[in-house]
């Protein structure tokens, strides 16, 4: 590998083999003004790199390298870069550009701007290159997009943040969660813990929904006032009607009734789904609206200006990620999916010993 024209990744060449993983060159988008160039310390393991390894998400370039919870240290920074400084701790996310000029990115709302691009598995414009993730050496990406760690987070516990903990904690501010505010959180996976521990730590008083009562010590350690498991019978009974907004993170809907969850709600609440399930998804039907006026809607990551609140709320209130540390290596990657896939983790993994393997 000669840096920075080439760096070394651990890709799939072929999702029917989506655990066999191959170390090989990876050549990044030619280097521009706003570029970041990282080395990566650092790396969550996301639910979203198995569905798009194995084929559940569809077509996908490949060979691909995925990975996009990532902590490193600034390299190089081109010259029109005001952001970030070479040397810094920085991380990047799921989504590494957007236009920056149109109506959405103007009004903070960049991760939906229809130009956006994902940290891998995107193809670049007019160079057609394919955008690599974090289970690499290096990552380039535009400065809008890499994030300073504050001081008080720890790598290991930062990295999960920057897509499973922004994932939960964008519809939470956005939808009012807060001092007042009754917050549910369905799914008590790696997305579903952040929900629960950042609906605290901004002050509302929230629960936790499962399926059964497995998770439910965890749950109460991460601060939840109350755990509602789905398995029992009536198990919505007494809190009909009462909460403000309910954050759905469940990685599958299978034999959910949403109608269920929905009485849930007090007038005009609002059940946002963040979990992106493969297959067709839960049916929707038009009275379970009537009781409570209730609305569903989605939500998509967030902003830079959240990314950099939600990290400075993590130190401020003390929320650490659960994490198991797994050393990259191709074994390494093929366990920690294969556990993801059999959901065999509490709650999130991150890739470390980087310099073992890509040198220091």
């Amino acid at each position: 590998m000669v840096y920075p024209d080439t760096f070394q990744g651990f890709q799939i060449e072929d999702p029917k083999h989506w655990t066999d993983f191959k170390l090989n060159e990876l050549t990044p988008k030619p280097f521009g003004d706003f570029d970041v160039d990282i080395k990566i310390q650092a790396c969550g393991v996301c639910a979203s790199d198995l569905h798009t390894i194995s084929g559940g998400w569809g077509e996908q370039h490949f060979p691909l390298c995925v990975g996009h919870e990532i902590v490193g240290t600034a390299l190089r920074v081109g010259p029109k870069v005001t952001l970030i400084k070479p040397g810094q701790r920085v991380g990047v996310g799921a989504q590494s550009y957007s236009c920056l000029n149109c109506r959405q990115c103007k009004n903070d709302n960049e991760t939906y701007c229809r130009h956006q691009l994902d940290t891998y598995g995107a193809k670049w414009p007019e160079t057609g290159i394919i955008s690599q993730g974090g289970y690499s050496s290096h990552v380039r990406t535009h400065e809008h997009w890499v994030f300073p760690i504050p001081d008080g987070l720890a790598t290991t516990k930062a990295a999960p943040m920057l897509c499973a903990g922004l994932t939960a904690y964008s519809p939470l501010v956005r939808n009012g969660a807060g001092p007042g505010k009754k917050v549910g959180i369905v799914g008590m996976g790696g997305i579903g813990h952040f929900g629960l521990m950042f609906s605290k730590a901004l002050g509302a008083e929230t629960y936790a929904i499962s399926r059964s009562h497995s998770k439910e010590a965890d749950a109460m350690k991460m601060g939840a006032d109350g755990f509602l498991a789905t398995a029992d019978k009536d198990w919505n009974k007494e809190h009909i009607m009462t909460f403000d907004l309910i954050v759905c993170t469940a990685s599958s809907t299978e034999g959910m009734d949403l109608s269920q969850y929905l009485a849930l709600l007090d007038v005009h609440g609002k059940f946002v789904s963040v979990g992106l399930p493969e297959g067709s998804g839960q049916e929707v039907k038009a009275q379970d609206f009537l009781s409570n006026g209730c609305l569903i809607g989605a939500s998509h990551l967030g902003s830079r200006k959240e990314v950099l609140a939600m990290l400075q709320l993590a130190v401020d209130k003390k929320v650490e990620s659960w994490v198991e540390e797994i050393k990259i290596s191709k074994e390494g990657l093929a366990s920690a999916l294969t556990r993801v896939h059999n959901n065999d983790v509490r709650y999130r993994f991150t890739l470390t010993g980087y310099e073992d393997v890509f040198g220091a």
